[in-house]
Formats: structure tokens, C-alpha cells, sequence
């Protein structure tokens, strides 16, 4: 049987895709791999494999690919860019030394449709992974899947100055102006059903795979402005809130962003305020139907999802 990995197998997104795989595979055929592996218990008295090995620190993953056909691998979690495209070179040269075929890799949704280019600083490492994909391809060492999953629905405080269901303020300060185009938001949880589908799919039957070597957009029903998007938390938390659009460096400067958006010592505020500019671009929004073909149903809507979020917060 075709045995199937996933690194990283906990978090949020591959904690989605390990909890819809084992409803499509066999969990006997199932190599689960995280930081702590104890979190996995469940799938391992279920007959997964279950092994550690941690992006930081590259030694644990020579092995930890071993005896995996099908790999499906889960970006790095930061927004760096050297560090992070380092990180899933080391992964995928792994894979390869242990004998994986084929890698599907858990990209982002920005760069329009299906372009290699992109000015939010968040995707650079996205497309230099794919890339990299592509040129092993090339050489004939690997067979790959890249899948662009749109920007989570839960996703919206780091694109709304970290608004908070829970404390909610009035006015919300980022250098956008809420105006269209706006983001193809969707639900993790679908993306996590969908994404477990497609490696289902190929494990279950590789030769009629239609997807190979292609890089794939997974994305919401519907594009929502900033402006649209504001207004429905303003709903659901029964109060308006409006943006007030301020600079770059501005939104840089200011002081309760500068520890969300540090990674190894350096802060990368500024750096972030490029993804307004990507949505600016529409770089979000473009509303693949290909979700909903996978899901074989209608995708759940951006303000369902978020009301719901805010019923539970204030229970």
C-alpha cells in the first residue's frame, strides 16, 4: 500500500488534513510527523506511525521521511523568507534521499491567478519553495503538487490590525482602505478536507490523478473587500467598526505590532504591511471553483464562519 506522510502533522492546518485523511486511508497507511509527536497519540493507537522531527532542527528530519511514498508538506510557520525557503530545502532533500516520489506542498493564496510573482513579502518563500519543486521535477528527482490555500477565514486579525472577537475596538488602523478588490477568505477546516482529498486521491490512485506538477488555488466563494470584511466582525461583535487607513511606516511604527510580527529577533512589521499592498493588487482575489469540486459542495461563507468564531469567544 502506498503509505502517505504529513510533516508538520500538528498545527492547525495539518491537524485538519490528518483528522479528513483518516477517513480516506487507511491510518495503518498513514506516517505522521510533528514536533510533538505526543499530541498524535490518538492516531497512533488508531495504527499510524507517529515520529518527531522539527524544521528547527534539520538533523531530526534525515531519517524522518523513511518508508513514505506520498509526502504532504506543510510550509514552515513564520513569514521569513531565507530562513523558511532553507527550512523546506532541507525537508524536500530529505524526502528525496528517503525515497518519496511524489510532494504535495501547502503554499499560500496570493499571487493573482496562478502567477510566479507576487510584492507580498509573506510569499516570497512560497514561491521560491515551489520553484524548487519545479526544478527537482525538472531533473526528474520528484513529482509534485503545489496547493495556494487561500487565506483562512480565522486568518483576519493579522490582516485587521490583530482585532480581537473577544476585546473589540472601534477602529481598526492598517495601510489599506478597505476598498476592492478584497480576499477570497475560506474556512481552514475546508481547506484542510480538500487538501486531505487530493493527497487521498493520488495515494488512492496516482495514474488517473489529474494534478500532478501543477500548482493548484484553493479559495473561498466569494472576494469580500477589507471594507466588507470589517463590517461583518462589526456584526458579529455587535458594535460598527470602521478602518482608518494610515502608511506603511505608520503601521510599522506602531508599538502592540511590533512582538506579533517578530521572528528570530527581527521585526518584520514593516515587511507585513506589504501584504495590504498584494490585496491592493488583487492578489487575494481571485475565487477559484475548484474548492467546492473537491468538497462536492458549496464552501461555508466568510461571515458564517466568523460568526460562529464569535459566539464561541463570548460564551
Amino acid at each position: 500500500m502506498t503509505k502517505v506522510g504529513i510533516f508538520p502533522a500538528a498545527g492547525g492546518l495539518g491537524s485538519s488534513i490528518v483528522n479528513h485523511i483518516v477517513k480516506r486511508v487507511p491510518a495503518s497507511d498513514l506516517i505522521l510527523i510533528a514536533r510533538k509527536p505526543e499530541n498524535l497519540v490518538e492516531l497512533s493507537r488508531l495504527g499510524a506511525t507517529v515520529r518527531r522531527a522539527d524544521y528547527d532542527d534539520p538533523a531530526t528530519l534525515d531519517h524522518a521521511f523513511d518508508g513514505v511514498d506520498v509526502l504532504m508538506l506543510i510550509s514552515y510557520a513564520s513569514f521569513e523568507i531565507q530562513y523558511r525557503v532553507e527550512a523546506h530545502r532541507n525537508a524536500i532533500d530529505c524526502a528525496i534521499r528517503s525515497g518519496v516520489k511524489h510532494i504535495f506542498y501547502a503554499s499560500l493564496g496570493f499571487a493573482g491567478d496562478l502567477t510566479d510573482s507576487s510584492v507580498a513579502h509573506v510569499m516570497g518563500a512560497h514561491l521560491q519553495t515551489e520553484k524548487y519543486l519545479a526544478d527537482l521535477q525538472a531533473q526528474d528527482k520528484i513529482t509534485y503538487t503545489a496547493i495556494r490555500e487561500g487565506l483562512y477565514s480565522e486568518s483576519f486579525p493579522i490582516y485587521t490590525a490583530w482585532f480581537d472577537l473577544a476585546r473589540p475596538v472601534d477602529e481598526i488602523t492598517i495601510p489599506h482602505s478597505g476598498f476592492p478588490p478584497g480576499v477570497t477568505w475560506v474556512k481552514r477546516d475546508e481547506l484542510g478536507e480538500a487538501t486531505a482529498n487530493l493527497v487521498a486521491a493520488y495515494a488512492n490512485d496516482a495514474p488517473s490523478f489529474p494534478y500532478v506538477n501543477r500548482v493548484l488555488l484553493l479559495s473561498g466563494p466569494k472576494q469580500y473587500s477589507l471594507a466588507e470584511t470589517v463590517e461583518i466582525l462589526g456584526r458579529a461583535v455587535g458594535k460598527p467598526v470602521r478602518i482608518r487607513e494610515i502608511s506603511d511606516d505608520e503601521y510599522a511604527a506602531l508599538p502592540t505590532h511590533g512582538t506579533n510580527h517578530t521572528y528570530h529577533g527581527i521585526d518584520l512589521a514593516r515587511e507585513w504591511a506589504t501584504a495590504w499592498e498584494a490585496i491592493r493588487r488583487g492578489e487575494a482575489a481571485v475565487v477559484s471553483p475548484l474548492l467546492k469540486q473537491i468538497l462536492g459542495r458549496e464552501p461555508e461563507d466568510y461571515e458564517t464562519t466568523i460568526t460562529e468564531m464569535a459566539r464561541e469567544v463570548n460564551q
